[in-house]
């Protein structure tokens, strides 16, 4: 349901809406909203959570140091909290610029990004230094969407109703 100015009666213009991103809502679309503030806050807290769990992880390698496990479980427990903050890292990363190929596999991953939390935190806070985490992928989606939206409306030719019919002699 459309009235005459464009927008249907809920209040919602036509066409593709946007996305909404985590922490931002749809105030990426325009800059609008409190967006600034939004990504100053989204880089801080990031960069804090992402501090707090280094400290978390301190504290737990500390506690194996007390423990005296041996050099070979510390060089193992660093080695693994290293390649997986790494990958956890590259995989946020990329998920901020395409979607995945394969969900299933980004699913299988999230136990890995769990333990390699760091390296998420560190490309949320990286990222929103720019941008929106993700709004780049959505930008390009929602502006393509919209583009195949307009294209389709200029090329009807108009309600079938109104047309005159053609003149039989």
């Amino acid at each position: 349901m459309s009235d005459h100015t464009g927008t249907t009666t809920h209040g919602t213009p036509p066409g593709p809406q946007p996305e909404p991103l985590r922490f931002f809502g749809t105030t990426w679309v325009d800059h609008d909203g409190g967006y600034a503030l939004r990504r100053a806050g989204v880089a801080a807290g990031s960069l804090a959570c992402a501090v707090a769990g280094a400290l978390v992880l301190r504290f737990a390698y500390q506690g194996l140091a007390i423990a005296a496990v041996g050099g070979f479980v510390d060089a193992l427990l660093v080695a693994m909290f290293a390649v997986c903050t790494a990958i956890a890292f590259n995989r946020t990363w990329q998920g901020f610029t395409r979607r995945p190929a394969d969900p299933a596999r980004e699913d299988a991953l999230r136990s890995l990004k769990a333990i390699g939390f760091l390296g998420s935190l560190l490309a949320y806070f990286v990222r929103s230094l720019a941008e929106a985490p993700g709004e780049k992928l959505l930008r390009s989606e929602y502006e393509t969407a919209r583009a195949r939206y307009e294209k389709r409306r200029s090329t009807r030719a108009g309600n079938p109703a109104d047309r005159k019919k053609p003149k039989r002699s």
